[in-house]
């Protein structure tokens, strides 16, 4: 890896953490798609798990208070059996279905809340959003859109919105570094960045994570919203045309 290219993962992981400290996700889709034009498809899922495990790890922590520990807790189980599922298929898109797959994501915030019916702080739905949104993440690589519909519905505020998803987010993560990394690096790391870019990135993350938390307090609930569609609808439009680039070239 050239040091431009490590450089860019690390300035990267800053500004994505930022974004995902504000919108509670986003930055997610972003940094994905980063990771996309500088490593092989393989590695973005592992380098990208790990990033985003930091962040939201330590978003969680710095929000903790807001935290609903049963969504959480009921997240984890759904997500442990998609990784268990998942991990049993060699599954690997190409660059151009990933950014495919990317793209259409971000349609969910569209949905009418009408057609879809889901309230992630019922027992149940917890458990078929771990199960749906980690299955999402294990074969798009991103699912905070879908995660988003779960919480639609919620009467949490946007506070609690942010530090639960962060919360749960950490099992999605932890199983996209243990089904996609295992194999890699059985076949010896390849494609995975050298360790000063993790030495760099990872505490750039959470900074940026703590600068995010800052930006939140001053939005309001319904700007919050608005915003965070704006910023994945635009994102998805920029990978449809990647996608078909790819595709096409």
């Amino acid at each position: 890896m050239t040091i431009l290219a490590g450089a860019f993962i690390v300035a990267m992981s800053f500004v994505t953490a930022a974004i995902s400290g504000v919108f509670g996700m986003a930055g997610g889709l972003m940094l994905k798609g980063a990771l996309a034009l500088v490593l092989p498809v393989s590695a973005t899922f592992v380098v990208h798990g790990l990033l985003q495990l930091v962040a939201n790890g330590w978003r969680a922590i710095l929000h903790r208070k807001f935290v609903s520990w049963k969504i959480a807790a009921i997240y984890a189980l759904g997500a442990f059996t998609a990784g268990g599922l998942i991990g049993l298929v060699v599954y690997e898109p190409t660059r151009a279905t990933l950014y495919l797959l990317m793209g259409l994501v971000p349609g969910l915030v569209w949905l009418p809340q009408g057609w879809v019916k889901v309230d992630a702080s019922r027992p149940s739905q917890a458990y078929i959003c771990g199960l749906s949104v980690t299955g999402m993440n294990l074969t798009a690589g991103v699912a905070g859109p879908l995660l988003d519909v779960f919480f639609v519905r919620t009467t949490l505020t946007r506070h609690q919105i942010v530090a639960t998803k962060a919360a749960t987010q950490v099992f999605s993560h932890m199983m996209k570094v243990a089904v996609y990394g295992a194999p890699l690096i059985a076949a010896g790391g390849k494609g995975i960045p050298p360790w000063w870019v993790f030495a760099l990135a990872i505490p750039l993350s959470m900074l940026g994570t703590a600068a995010g938390g800052i930006l939140l307090n001053r939005l309001s609930d319904v700007d919050f919203k608005r915003y965070l569609r704006l910023i994945l609808t635009v994102i998805g439009a920029v990978y449809l045309v990647q996608a078909a680039r790819l595709y096409l070239g």
